[in-house]
């Protein structure tokens, strides 16, 4: 690695505390197997360091592929998928969460408009049908960069459909 003095990695630096890791189902095969290293051993070993060194980490993990099926597929590790499974927590999609849509969008706008320092925007009863039936196939980060955009580009206070983009318009239709 060419390192030239120990640096401390994320796991030291969570030490006490949780560390996320997010989109797991996308590490490489390599990365797992350190991975479980430190989940089973609780300890870590620095780039550039000497020896090992202890760590008392929590571990949230989330992916938006199906591990079961990506172990199956020799992807994923299966001891790795057990070591993480300890309680697993299905959230589902943003489509098939009814009125979350609505309040998510609600709080995104409010908190962008706060940080742009600009008058809260609203949705128009129509505008409010229409985000509900989009499907979000980018889930909350799709919806929240939707939220950010309505929040620069927007000129008026009140959201109407005619301030959404054709790419939800076109998927809902009539």
């Amino acid at each position: 690695t060419h390192a030239i003095r120990s640096k401390a990695g994320r796991f030291e630096l969570a030490e006490g505390g949780t560390i996320f890791l997010d989109e797991i189902g996308e590490m490489d095969i390599a990365l797992q197997v350190k991975i479980l290293r430190a989940l089973q051993e609780r300890e870590i070993e620095r780039v550039g360091g000497t020896g090992a060194k202890k760590v008392d980490v929590r571990i949230v993990a989330a992916t938006n592929r199906n591990l079961e099926q990506e172990v199956a597929a020799g992807r994923f590790r299966e001891d790795l998928y057990y070591r993480l499974n300890v309680i697993p927590l299905h959230l589902p999609p943003l489509r098939d969460r009814g009125q979350d849509v609505l309040l998510l969008c609600e709080y995104f706008l409010q908190r962008f408009c706060e940080r742009r320092r600009r008058q809260s925007l609203t949705l128009s009863p129509n505008a409010r049908k229409v985000l509900s039936a989009y499907p979000w196939p980018g889930n909350v980060r799709e919806l929240e960069n939707f939220m950010e955009r309505l929040s620069i580009l927007c000129d008026n206070q009140i959201v109407q459909v005619e301030d959404l983009p054709d790419k939800i318009l076109n998927a809902v239709g009539e």
